[in-house]
């Protein structure tokens, strides 16, 4: 499950330093920022529907805030 989630944030953080980099070097040429924004998106998305899913699913627990 923790290689799951790290690997989404890897793809995630990867999505935006991408989008930097086109953002750099385009000055707004092109749409490759509009486009890895939008991979950004999509994983981020994906990765919280699974974490839903896995939570309902049992696959994790929630810990909840527990004061002291």
């Amino acid at each position: 499950m923790r290689i799951v989630v790290i690997l989404a944030f890897v793809g995630i953080l990867g999505s935006l330093a991408s989008a930097l980099i086109y953002l750099m070097r385009d000055k707004g040429g092109s749409n490759r920022t509009v486009n890895a924004l939008t991979v950004r998106i999509g994983l981020s998305i994906v990765l919280f529907l699974f974490v839903l899913f896995a939570h309902h699913m049992g696959w994790i627990q929630s810990t909840g805030i527990v004061p002291r």
